[in-house]
Parts: structure tokens; C-alpha cells; sequence
């Protein structure tokens, strides 16, 4: 028997713009990629339905516009949806739409049980903080309020990520993009999320560095089990991370399987497209 997913999502909507009987019904003829032409409404996100499995690293690719960072933000309530349906299996969210639940509620689920680690660390991390004021800050947000308990969590997170404890002390503004990313994946992790995303986060760093960042992703998921949704425009950090991988264009899944399937014998002609271009 499968296990039940961690996280369901159902016919994901978002849209920017009001909408007009021209495109309301969504029918892929009416738009112009994702864009209706009469009343400049942008659908960034079209019905998107997708399960992530414990301890299980989705990947989500695909080109700049295809959505994939919206869905991100939509699943991690840093926007509103315009519809759909997301469902956490826990016992005290049993059968809830988390969409629907109050910005309260949805704070204590990101306290709780998500994690995100940003494109952009400046999103993720406050820079005039210390490293380790920067997690205490999420360990707080979850309720904690034991310093000595706080600083040893800390100090066991950023040893994980190979930030030297001698510079804990440090805000985040005096350290390299690699070094700042690092500190952000040890705030996200310090409320043992069960659920974990990752927006992009090796864009913009350099080769060896990248390296290092998506080492330690993986070790952090074999070592703690954590389910992730890894979003990137780069299918070599796809085919490192994900067991299963989606292909979002114009705010649609027009994709999905097994990683090694999907790259390997890609059948839409986007994702072909995407694939032999790395060849």
C-alpha cells in the first residue's frame, strides 16, 4: 500500500488580474501563453495539482515565467491563491484546505512545519542579525524561549552547514552568497520541518560553490528525512536532487515522472527541448 502524501495540492490557481469571459474558463486558446490579451490578466499558475511523498525531494523546472516560482510562494502563503485546495497530513490539519485557514494559523504552519530557503537570502535572512540571532528568531517564532537551549541548537545548525562557530557572531552581510545560503538552509531547518522548500537556491553562485550547497541538501534529506520541493530553471540540479521532477510552462504541468524517466526519455516537446539543450 503507498503511504499517504505529506502535502496534497489540488487545481492550484493564481492570477494576476481580474479575469474576463474572453479567458475565465482557462481554455488554453483563449490565452496567449498565460496572458489574455483583452483584459491583461496574467495566469501564472493554472490548475496545478501535485502530491509530495514523505521523505521524498519533488523537483519543479522549468523556464523564468513558467510559474514555478509563484506555485513556491502560493504553497509557502507568501502570496494568496485565487483557488484551489492544499492539504498537510497531520492529524490536527485532518481534511483542512490550509488556503483557507487564517494568516494566524498559517504563520504557526510556517513555524511549524515548513521551511523555505529563498532564491534571494536577503528574503530569507535579516542581515543586521547575527547568524545564530537569525535562527533563534525562527526557534522563537515556534515557540521556544530557552537561550541556552536556543544557542546550542544553533550552534549544532550551522556546524552542519560548515559555518566556523568563530563567526556565528556575524551577520549574514559579512559573508559570501554560498556562506549566506547555508546560514539560511540551517534557519529553515531549526524548527525540524517536515516539509521543506527551495526556491532556486544555487542561482548565482559559482560552480564549486553550488556544489557544496547541493551536497549538503542531500545530506540534510538522507540524514533527517525531510520531504522538499526543490524549484530550478537548471535540470543538472534537478537530476542531482529530485526523485521525481515536474516541467511547468505558462503556469501548467506539462510533464511529470520519475527524474531519471523525465530526463532521460522526455515525451512533451518543451521538455525535449529543455533536455537536448543540455546535451
Amino acid at each position: 500500500m503507498r503511504e499517504e502524501p505529506i502535502l496534497k495540492v489540488r487545481n492550484l490557481r493564481k492570477q494576476f488580474g481580474p479575469g474576463c469571459p474572453h479567458c475565465d474558463n482557462l481554455d488554453a486558446a483563449q490565452l496567449e501563453k498565460n496572458f489574455c490579451a483583452k483584459c491583461g490578466t496574467v495566469y501564472a499558475v493554472r490548475d496545478v495539482s501535485l502530491d509530495l511523498y514523505p521523505g521524498e525531494i519533488l523537483g519543479i523546472v522549468g523556464e523564468s515565467g513558467s510559474g514555478k516560482s509563484t506555485l513556491m510562494q502560493c504553497l509557502y502563503f507568501d502570496t494568496d491563491v485565487a483557488s484551489g485546495n492544499a492539504y498537510i497530513d497531520k492529524p490536527a490539519l485532518a481534511g483542512i484546505n490550509v488556503f483557507e485557514l487564517s494568516s494566524q494559523q498559517k504563520r504557526s504552519i510556517r513555524n511549524h512545519d515548513y521551511g523555505m530557503v529563498y532564491q534571494n537570502p536577503v528574503h530569507g535572512l535579516k542581515m543586521n542579525f547575527s547568524s545564530v540571532g537569525n535562527i533563534a528568531e525562527k526557534l522563537i517564532a515556534a515557540g521556544n524561549r530557552n537561550v541556552g537551549e536556543m544557542e546550542m541548537i544553533s550552534k549544532r545548525l550551522l556546524d552542519n552547514v560548515h559555518i566556523p562557530l568563530h563567526r556565528m557572531k556575524e551577520e549574514p552581510r559579512n559573508f559570501s552568497g554560498g556562506m549566506q545560503q547555508r546560514v539560511q538552509i540551517a534557519k529553515a531547518l531549526s524548527n525540524n520541518p517536515p516539509i521543506l522548500f527551495l526556491d532556486e537556491v544555487t542561482t548565482g553562485l559559482d560552480l564549486s560553490v553550488q556544489a557544496n550547497v547541493l551536497d549538503l541538501i542531500k545530506k540534510i534529506q538522507r540524514e533527517l528525512g525531510i520531504s522538499m520541493i526543490v524549484v530550478s530553471h537548471d535540470l543538472a540540479v534537478i537530476r542531482m536532487l529530485a526523485d521525481r521532477t515536474i516541467v511547468m510552462l505558462n503556469g501548467e504541468i506539462i510533464e511529470q515522472g520519475l527524474t531519471d524517466q523525465v530526463l532521460e526519455d522526455p515525451q512533451h516537446a518543451y521538455t525535449q527541448q529543455l533536455v537536448y539543450s543540455l546535451l
